[in-house]
């Protein structure tokens, strides 16, 4: 039997207090609206934001503003709200370009997401200028999403992929870097944060080591998991590409981001083609293209979720992603310690230098029946694979449960969670 006492739980109650100076919980909570229904007639708990995050209102207001107020086709007509919302998408491009740090906009692509992004470097960079013989080198952290674009790829190409594996601790050894990269290296395709284990990669150190040992080689890091947990600098990093999904920044789906530095953008050929991205078509002679990054833009973009994504970066900019992060962390910390009060509750990956996720197992049950009873108590998780088969044979397991946090969880969903992990144990035990 559901015990709905759980959202009751004094203690929970009081740790919940712990907060950031200037840092009201209360008051993040209430902008987002799907945080007050409830679920099971029980408020909702959701820990799944590394998945999808929610929604602030100003968000959502910003993408109705659009349609309601000014919508009409970018980059077309010079009428009044052809060239507005042309303005406010273009205005976006600059907040992302301020956002992490790129030296100007023109290294800013939209993309449908992180996924498009990786796929369009490995279409338009790995196909244009790999050959045959060429290795690449990926992790054995990453998301289906930075590993099957280059197999498919390599198969193309004729590449040599090469796996840099894990220590037994869930981390990467840099010293492992260098036994992998020789005069054949030309591409390194590593995740930020692991979207499973929540380990943070010194990418710092991993971009220098790499491109001490190989001068011509590139790097892309996957920061879907990244961007809304701590300040990303691409320059400071000195990655040559960058990816990133709007709708794990509290901001709307169908909408990515793909950073590159602009000397390689402007090397490489467009991956689709069609409206936009041209500067002359014609049907006797070669058609020309667009600078970088409208080369990459073909069609009309999903102008709505630029501008939603814009507000999700205006929030968090008036937040303060320092005030996120010193909040995430000692959210982060709390939590794993009281996790460790759950019978037979098993930790995946390294408790530190960690941030947004938990990947556990409770015992020998199935990581979709925990999940499963979690939702009668009204808390919402992530169970499966989560687009790492090869970390699941790592681990020797076939699903794990996925706890992720965000800047509007509390001490006291902890807390709800931890005592409804306690209840599954003895019900299913």
């Amino acid at each position: 039997m559901i015990n709905n006492n759980l959202h009751d739980n004094k203690q929970a109650k009081v740790d919940n207090n712990l907060q950031i100076k200037n840092f009201s919980i209360e008051q993040i909570r209430a902008d987002f609206p799907l945080l007050s229904r409830q679920v099971n007639n029980i408020p909702l708990i959701y820990l799944d934001s590394a998945a999808s995050a929610q929604k602030p209102q100003v968000v959502i207001d910003s993408e109705m503003n659009f349609y309601r107020k000014y919508y009409a086709a970018v980059n077309r007509g010079i009428h009044t709200l052809g060239e507005k919302a042309t303005e406010a998408m273009e205005h976006v491009r600059c907040q992302v370009a301020d956002f992490i740090h790129a030296k100007t906009e023109q290294e800013i692509v939209f993309v449908k997401g992180a996924t498009e992004g990786i796929n369009l470097v490995a279409n338009s960079y790995g196909d244009h200028f790999l050959n045959t013989g060429d290795s690449i080198i990926i992790t054995e952290m990453e998301h289906h999403a930075n590993i099957v674009p280059w197999q498919i790829l390599a198969k193309k190409r004729g590449l040599i992929i090469k796996i840099w594996h894990l220590t037994t601790s869930g981390e990467l050894d840099l010293n492992d870097l260098s036994k992998l990269i020789d005069h054949h290296t030309h591409l390194l395709a590593i995740t930020h944060i692991s979207n499973v284990l929540g380990t943070i990669n010194p990418i710092h150190d991993i971009v220098m080591k790499a491109k001490a040992l190989a001068k011509d080689l590139v790097v892309l890091v996957d920061g879907a998991q990244a961007v809304m947990h701590q300040q990303v600098d691409v320059q400071a990093l000195d990655c040559d590409f960058y990816v990133f999904s709007g709708h794990k920044l509290y901001g709307p789906t169908g909408i990515g981001i793909l950073y590159g530095k602009n000397k390689l953008l402007q090397m490489m050929p467009p991956w689709e083609s069609g409206g936009s991205m041209i500067k002359t078509v014609s049907l006797t002679e070669e058609t020309t293209f667009a600078d970088a990054p409208v080369r990459f833009e073909a069609g009309s973009p999903n102008t709505a979720a630029i501008i939603g994504m814009g507000a999700a970066i205006n929030y968090i900019n008036q937040l303060g992603l320092t005030r996120i992060q010193h909040y995430e962390q000692s959210l982060m910390t709390y939590a794993l310690k009281k996790l460790k009060q759950v019978p037979n509750f098993k930790l995946y990956g390294s408790e530190k230098n960690r941030a947004g996720v938990i990947a556990f197992n409770l015992g020998q049950h199935h990581s979709y029946d925990v999940g499963i009873f979690l939702d009668k108590y009204g808390i919402a998780i992530r169970t499966g694979q989560h687009c790492a088969i090869p970390l699941m044979k790592f681990y020797n397991v076939s699903t794990m449960c996925r706890v992720s946090l965000a800047l509007y969880n509390t001490y006291e969903e902890i807390n709800q969670l931890v005592t409804a992990l306690q209840s599954i144990e003895c019900l299913l035990n």
